[in-house]
Formats: C-alpha cells, structure tokens, sequence
C-alpha cells in the first residue's frame, strides 16, 4: 500500500482498521485488483471511518452512510467523487455482509448524486489513418508503430498492452488479453496489426540478449516496456504527424469503441471486445454513436439541410 494510505490508517480505530486490511487483502487476492484500486478503495473507506469517527463498523446504519455523503458534500467534494465514496462503502459492506459482520445493507437505497457524464473523446477513423500513417524503418518507430496498430486494433488499455507476452499470440491470428480483475479474452488481430506486429518481431530478435524475456514490446534496455514509454511514445508519434489535438493512449480505446459501432451497431460485441463486464459500461458509445448518425442525417435529408 501507498505509505501515504498506510499513515492514514493508523487513525482508524482498531476494528475498524482490522476489517478493511482483510478487505483490501480480498481484493488483491482473491479479486486480483490493481495497487492503484486497492488505494482508492483504502482511501475512501478511511475517509469514511474518519469523517463518522466510528470504532466499529457494525455501527454503520443508513442514516450513518448518508451522513458521510453530506459531510463530502460539504467539503466541495466533485458528485463523481462522492459517487465513488458510496460505490467503495457498497462493495466493502457486502464483504462485510458476507463476513457475518453486517445483517442488513446500510447502503442499500442511498441513491448516489448525480452527475454529467462526459463523452469519451475520440479521433475520427482519418485522423487515426493520419495518426497510424508513420511507417519509418528506424527500429524504435516500428515497435511503436506496432504497438499503436494493436492497441487501436483490438481496443486495449494500456496495462492490456504492456502486459502482453508474445506467447499470447495464437496461430489464427487472436491475442489473449488479461484485462481487469485478471479476466482473459481473445481478441481478433487485424491485417495491419499482424504486419506491424511481425515487422517489430525482426527488429526483437535483434534486441533481446537476456534468455528467457517473454515481454511483447521492450524498451532499448531489454525491460519490458512501461506505461509512461507508451504514453510519451504516442504524444511523439501525434507531434510528427502534425496532430490538432492531444492524443493518449485511452483515446485509441475510445476510437476503437465507437468505429466499431458506428460501423456494426452490435453493441454487445463491442461490450466484448472492450472486456466490459457490464453493458452499461459500453452504452456511452451509444451517444456517441448518434452524434453520428444525427451528423449524417443534418448533412444527407432534404428536409434537414441548413440553407
């Protein structure tokens, strides 16, 4: 844990402090979440002990819960902050309910404050033609060149990316991706992604002197590549092709997501591809989905055409 969460903690009283330790460890190993959910969940749920200044989280009861919501409310906290406070408090009080700690849900029924949910922004199917048009046969641009070809090809995120070994490439041109919570899915490669993806393999084999390196894309230093390599790679790749606007990784998701809707209109498919456990999840590219046909149809029917 984060030193800075792990300070925090020590305020806690101790039971209280004892069952979210076993909580956090739940989630780390048995539900494989990231160091970076593990503080998030630590940090709201200590702010939640703290602000209500319980001993026991048996004492926590609805009016209690809602009583943490308004104290956030009072510090200015954003609602999608809040949101994610009682989000946090929800899964931890089902543990807890199964722990046999709690009888009833304190949470059930508090509704969460609402908020604007932004848009995904994306870039149009020719600004990524622009974007993915930097073939070069300087070594550290086609490994680029091939990791932004997947990960625009089968929507990864970034720690998807990463993570990939090259092993998890299948004779009929699928990928196995460990996403969220360690779920695996196979993901189609398409032809542009294949010939980047063999082309930067040549140039590995070259690179790689350590036996035994199974990581996909690896920096000069035969390390696996990092989150930030890719992300600074990819503001480099934006910058040479002259892009208008700011590009980072996320952003090739969200392309992928909605050219792939707008092209088929099978929103669970997309659900798949993305590895959303739930469709609510991937139903934001519906919005983004009737923009577009709302543009096609202010452009294309005689009675919508602006004079």
């Amino acid at each position: 844990m984060p030193k800075k969460a792990a300070e925090t903690d020590l305020q806690l009283a101790p039971d209280c402090a004892h069952w979210l330790q076993k909580f956090l460890g739940h989630l780390r190993y048995e539900r494989g979440l990231s160091s970076h959910t593990l503080s998030n969940y630590e940090r709201q749920l200590t702010q939640v002990a703290l602000s209500l200044e319980i001993q026991d989280w048996r004492a926590l009861t609805q009016t209690k819960v809602k009583q943490a919501l308004a104290i956030a409310r009072k510090q200015n906290l954003h609602p999608r902050s809040i949101a994610l406070r009682l989000s946090s408090l929800r899964t931890f009080v089902q543990y807890l309910m199964q722990q046999g700690i709690l009888d009833t849900d304190p949470v059930d029924g508090v509704p969460a404050p609402k908020a604007d949910k932004p848009l995904p922004k994306q870039l149009s199917v020719d600004d990524m033609a622009v974007l993915l048009n930097d073939e070069d046969d300087e070594e550290i641009l086609i490994r680029d060149q091939a990791m932004f070809e997947l990960m625009y090809g089968c929507g990864l995120r970034l720690n998807e990316l990463t993570s990939l070994n090259v092993f998890d490439f299948t004779r009929d041109h699928q990928v196995r991706v460990t996403g969220k919570g360690n779920k695996q899915r196979l993901l189609p490669v398409g032809k542009k992604a294949r010939e980047a993806i063999a082309k930067w393999l040549e140039v590995r084999r070259q690179w790689v002197t350590k036996e035994g390196e199974s990581a996909l894309f690896i920096s000069k230093r035969q390390n696996r590549i990092s989150n930030r390599q890719v992300a600074n790679r990819l503001n480099e790749m934006a910058k040479r092709q002259a892009m208008s606007q700011g590009v980072n990784p996320h952003k090739l998701r969200h392309s992928f997501a909605t050219h792939v809707l707008e092209s088929s209109g099978d929103l669970r498919a997309v659900q798949e591809l993305l590895g959303h456990a739930n469709l609510s999840t991937t139903q934001v590219y519906t919005h983004l989905d009737f923009q577009h046909l709302a543009k096609v149809y202010d452009n294309a029917h005689p009675r919508a055409r602006k004079k």
